[in-house]
């Protein structure tokens, strides 16, 4: 089967506006304390995650401009299928064992903050892609769309790299990072799919 650029960039934009689409279901959910079912939402953004890896690394390999955005892309896509993996497989039966035996609460408590660590990075990386394909928009002459994405990407950078360096114990909430991050991820998917009506 083959995938042209055009078509590449613009499934790659469906995907990343899917898993904006369905990290904010999980978080309504979550605050509005409503059980959540983990194991469907963390499952098809593994699944959405995957199929990122695979086209936003084909497009970083044929685009001509732009790679470090489409690198950006592909390894939060990465990071996140680890996080996701790590979350499905290791959450419950770690807080389930530490409720047996309190020695190895410290234990379970280590799992959930590499998750959140490998969760910031990858939210990190899609705030920088934003800030890339951002800019290109403004310099397309969509300064709306553009400079809302630059804005948010930075924003969605910047908390990210404090909680990075401080711990969730900072300052800054992880709700906060991770929504500027769904929402650089959201603008993220829109500027490329109107590049790719553009083109």
């Amino acid at each position: 089967m083959e995938f042209t650029q055009q078509r590449t960039v613009k499934i790659t934009s469906y995907l990343l506006l899917a898993l904006a689409i369905t990290q904010a279901i999980y978080t309504a959910l979550y605050l509005s304390k409503v059980s959540v079912p983990r194991q469907f939402l963390w499952g098809l953004e593994g699944v959405l995650f995957t199929f990122l890896i695979a086209f936003a690394g084909a497009a970083m390999v044929q685009a001509k401009h732009y790679q470090v955005g489409w690198s950006a892309i592909a390894f939060s896509a990465v990071l996140n299928i680890v996080q996701v993996s790590i979350g499905l497989t290791m959450f419950r039966p770690f807080y389930e064992a530490a409720g047996q035996l309190e020695d190895l609460k410290p234990i379970a408590g280590a799992v959930v903050a590499l998750s959140f660590m490998i969760y910031y990075t990858a939210k990190l990386l899609l705030g920088f892609a934003a800030l890339i394909f951002g800019m290109a928009k403004i310099n397309e002459g969509n300064k709306v769309l553009g400079g809302l994405t630059v804005l948010v990407g930075v924003v969605a950078m910047a908390a990210n790299v404090i909680l990075i360096i401080l711990g969730r114990d900072g300052f800054l909430s992880s709700y906060f990072a991770g929504a500027s991050g769904v929402l650089a991820t959201l603008l993220l998917g829109l500027c490329l799919l109107t590049l790719t009506r553009e083109d």
